[in-house]
C-alpha cells in the first residue's frame, strides 16, 4: 500500500475530486500529518469517518525506525530501518542559524565517486518521496524541536531520483506541509547535466549544490566517474545556464583529498574555471574511512587552498568540522550496521 507521505498537496487535491469530494480536504490531511503530527486517521476529527475510511484503505500511514544514534558535540547521525529492511542515514547538525539536516535520497549510490563511502555501496533503489520526508519528522520527533534547513547531501545522487526529489521538496515546503522556506533547502549533484538544466525550470528559489571536487577533467576523471559522462566542458557551461535563468547562486563542494586535489596549483586551476560566476567554494576537510585509502588534507595546506582563493577573489567558505569522533563519512554506519 502507497504511504499517504508520498503525495503533494496537489496529488490529494486530485484524489479527494476524484472521489466526488472537495479539494480542501487535501490541506485538512495535511494539517493533521505535518502541522498536528498524527499517527492515524483515527485521530483526524474534522472529516467524516466514512471518507477516512476510504483513505486508510488507499494510503498507509508510515513512520521509520531509528535504530542508531551516534552522537558528538554539536552533531547526531541518524540511522534508519526502512520497511524493506534497507538502511539509510541522515545527520543532524547545529548551527548558530539553527538545526541543519542532511537526509539521504537513495539506498546505496551508483555515482561510484572513489572517496565516497556511499558509492562504495551501490545502488540498491531509490527512496520513496515518503522514506525521505519521514527521516525529518522522525528526528524532529527524538529531539523535540524544528529543522531549520534541510540539505539532500547524504547517501545517494538526489538527481538520479530527480521525480521523487521534486515531491519532497514540494511537500517540505508547502505552508500546510514541513513549512520549510525555498532558501533552507539545498540540493546538492555530482554533475548529472540534463537533470541541472531541468532543474533550473523548478519554480522554487531551491540552493544548488554541485560536488566539484576537482579543478580539471584529469583529476574529476580520476575521481569520479560521472566526469566520464559529464566533463567539466559539458558541466560548467550547464551551470552558468542555471544561474543565469534562475538568478541564484551556485555552491561548490571541494572536499580536499592529501595529494589529489589539495595542492596549490589546484587552487590557482579552480580559481580560474569559476572565475566571473555568481558561486562560492565551500571547502571540505574529508572525513576518513577504513574503507578507502584517501587521506585528509592537513590544516596548513586546507588554509593555504583557501587563502589562494580568496587572493584570486574567489568567494570561499570552510565548512565546520563534525562528527570527528563518530561514523562521520557519508554511508560510513550504514556500511558498519549491514557489514557487521
Amino acid at each position: 500500500m502507497e504511504s499517504i507521505y508520498n503525495k503533494t498537496i496537489e496529488e490529494l487535491e486530485e484524489y479527494f475530486i476524484n472521489k466526488g469530494e472537495k479539494k480542501f480536504k487535501a490541506l485538512q490531511v495535511f494539517s493533521w500529518l505535518y502541522e498536528k503530527r498524527v499517527t492515524s486517521y483515527q485521530e483526524m476529527t474534522n472529516i467524516k469517518k466514512d471518507l477516512l475510511k476510504e483513505v486508510e484503505k488507499d494510503f498507509s500511514i508510515d513512520s521509520v525506525a531509528i535504530v542508531n544514534v551516534e552522537r558528538d558535540k554539536d552533531v547526531c547521525k541518524y540511522l534508519f530501518k526502512l520497511k524493506d529492511g534497507e538502511h539509510v542515514e541522515a545527520v543532524l547538525m547545529n548551527h548558530d542559524y539553527g538545526n541543519s539536516l542532511c537526509v539521504s535520497s537513495q539506498v546505496g549510490c551508483n555515482m561510484g565517486c572513489k572517496f565516497c563511502e556511499s558509492g562504495r555501496r551501490k545502488k540498491v533503489r531509490n527512496l520513496e518521496t515518503s522514506e525521505m520526508v519521514l527521516q525529518i519528522l522522525a528526528i524532529e520527533k527524538d529531539i523535540g524541536k524544528r529543522i531549520s534547513h534541510v540539505v539532500v547531501m547524504g547517501i545517494g545522487e538526489p538527481f538520479d531520483n530527480y521525480e521523487n526529489l521534486i515531491k519532497f521538496i514540494s511537500i517540505i515546503n508547502h505552508p500546510k506541509g514541513i513549512a520549510l522556506g525555498s532558501r533552507h533547502i539545498t540540493v546538492s549533484t555530482c554533475g548529472i547535466v540534463p537533470k541541472i538544466d531541468a532543474f533550473s525550470h523548478f519554480p522554487l528559489q531551491v540552493n544548488l549544490a554541485i560536488s566539484l571536487h576537482a579543478p580539471n577533467n584529469e583529476i574529476r576523471n580520476q575521481i569520479m566517474p560521472i566526469n566520464k559522462v559529464y566533463p567539466l566542458e559539458k558541466l560548467i557551461p550547464s551551470i552558468k545556464n542555471y544561474i543565469q535563468k534562475t538568478n541564484r547562486r551556485v555552491t561548490f563542494e571541494y572536499i580536499l583529498l592529501k595529494n589529489v586535489n589539495d595542492s596549490d596549483a589546484c587552487a590557482h586551476a579552480l580559481a580560474h574555471l569559476i572565475r566571473g560566476m555568481n558561486c562560492y567554494v565551500n571547502l571540505i576537510p574529508y572525513n576518513e574511512t577504513n574503507n578507502i585509502d584517501f587521506k585528509r588534507t592537513n590544516s596548513i595546506q586546507i588554509n593555504r587552498f583557501y587563502d589562494i582563493l580568496k587572493k584570486e577573489n574567489i568567494n570561499v567558505t570552510k565548512r565546520r568540522e563534525f562528527g570527528s569522533k563518530i561514523s562521520a563519512a557519508c554511508g560510513q554506519l550504514r556500511s558498519k550496521k549491514e557489514e557487521s
